[in-house]
């Protein structure tokens, strides 16, 4: 059989043969150079620490120390030429530090493996994204308290079933994404100090029998501590997946709200108006302006949640300690921190830039017999009726609204003592929407009192 017939097996691309297929599914260059800058700082630790130790000669440690820095300046300045017959990031800039070095470059992987090492930068690459993340969270709550801030007293409906339900204030439910966010930021942080251990120096499973001080390289590297078991130090990528479940339910959160600002930039809501910094025309419809940014953030969410359910898929089947599946972590993760970012900065720009409709928000309140439970209330503070039976009260008064064309605020007392004679005119006093909202004073409640306080709260929390 001639090698073109044998090779067509492997399909054009992989005309070279079995070779160039191990190279294209072994190689991770194209993807893990982004964690560049955590590689050599790692190394710059271990280099450090081999010569504290006395593992490494003094000499060859600063000849290392100063070769690694040339090779972090050729990648910042993309003069680096990486190869994928070099497999990896950690392998290209080992190759490259011993091309500008000679024989001390050797020395760098004593007492490490490309196993800890790995796990060492990719633990380094999340922690920054949760740095990241942490940033842009707080900078979107800090635009969400503006706008209640701003309406802490604006009426608008609120919405259960999207169905008018009660009203309430443009600031409470403002505050209900920083109460959402806030609870994100948490998560973030939360995984942040639990994932903030060292792997450095478990070797390739075992630890090493050098002499190491595991404590000089996570001191070096910002972790807390070193990671107290080997095997589960090269092995583990819970750190991964806590970044991706905190990122995947913060991902649903600027769903939902990408999801309410395409429905209230809609002609039929008009809400809210985006800037348009964050929206976008249309090809054949002057008169439309489409709230595009929303719209991709809401679809890129899946792209978040299916990293997540990847990576869990590539763990789920792994005997200890370290399998080349793991190489497959990283794209995952990657693509699922940049649509995050991506997410969060489009989220806090658009909720800066726009403009929220007073008018159309007290109008829409107004509407839809929002005033109903206040009704309700009403006849069982003033009346001591019971609540089941102002219940139906309320739901007969309604249906004559109804029936005549108008809101509650609308009917006439008569209209009112026709089906329950000891209604007074003091219900009118509770039936208006700032009424109704000035009066929902509860903790945690819309009345513009509580909304206030919550704004000067997280004020001073988010500085």
């Amino acid at each position: 059989m001639s090698d073109t017939s044998s090779n067509q097996m492997w399909g054009g691309r992989f005309s070279a043969g079995p070779d160039a297929i191990m190279e294209a599914i072994n190689a991770s260059i194209g993807f893990d150079q982004r964690m560049a800058a955590q590689d050599i700082a790692g190394s710059r630790a271990h280099a450090a620490m081999l010569g504290a130790t006395g593992i490494v000669k003094p000499s060859d440690v600063e000849a290392i120390r100063k070769g690694l820095l040339t090779v972090l300046s050729e990648i910042e300045t993309g003069r680096f030429e990486f190869s994928t017959a070099l497999e990896d990031i950690h392998m290209n800039v080992e190759a490259r530090l011993t091309e500008i070095i000679g024989d001390p470059a050797g020395r760098l992987h004593t007492a490490r493996s490309r196993n800890d090492q790995v796990a060492t930068d990719f633990r380094l690459w999340v922690r920054d994204q949760l740095d990241a993340a942490d940033a842009g969270l707080q900078a979107l709550m800090k635009a969400l308290v503006t706008q209640a801030e701003a309406g802490a007293d604006w009426v608008m409906p609120g919405f259960t079933h999207l169905q008018t339900a009660q009203p309430v204030t443009w600031g409470h439910h403002m505050l209900a994404y920083v109460e959402m966010f806030a609870r994100d930021l948490s998560r973030v942080r939360d995984a942040r100090a639990r994932m903030n251990e060292s792997p450095l120096g478990a070797a390739a499973l075992a630890g090493t029998s050098f002499p190491i001080d595991r404590e000089m390289t996570a001191q070096a590297l910002g972790f807390d501590r070193p990671m107290s078991n080997s095997l589960d130090a090269v092995s583990d990528r819970d750190f991964a997946l806590e970044f991706l479940g905190a990122a995947s339910i913060c991902a649903m959160h600027l769903s939902r709200l990408a999801e309410e600002l395409v429905i209230w930039s809609s002609a039929q809501f008009r809400f809210v108006t985006l800037s348009d910094r964050f929206s976008t025309g249309s090809s054949i419809m002057p008169q439309k302006k489409n709230p595009d940014a929303a719209e991709l953030i809401r679809a890129k969410i899946g792209r978040i949640f299916g990293a997540n359910v990847a990576l869990m898929t590539v763990m789920k089947g792994l005997p200890l300690a370290y399998s080349k599946d793991m190489q497959e972590d990283k794209e995952q993760v990657f693509d699922a921190a940049d649509n995050l970012m991506l997410a969060l900065a489009a989220m806090e720009g658009m909720v800066k830039d726009m403009a929220a409709n007073r008018d159309s928000l007290e109008a829409a309140a107004s509407s839809g017999f929002s005033t109903a439970t206040d009704l309700a209330d009403w006849l069982v503070r003033a009346l001591d009726m019971p609540f089941r039976q102002a219940h139906h009260v309320t739901g007969a008064l309604v249906a004559l609204a109804e029936g005549k064309g108008c809101d509650l605020p609308d009917l006439t007392l008569a209209d009112m003592q026709g089906v329950h004679d000891e209604i007074t005119e003091e219900v009118f006093g509770v039936l208006g929407v700032h009424n109704s909202v000035a009066s929902r004073t509860s903790y945690g409640g819309t009345s513009p009192v509580r909304v206030r306080e919550q704004v000067a709260r997280w004020q001073e929390v988010l500085g």
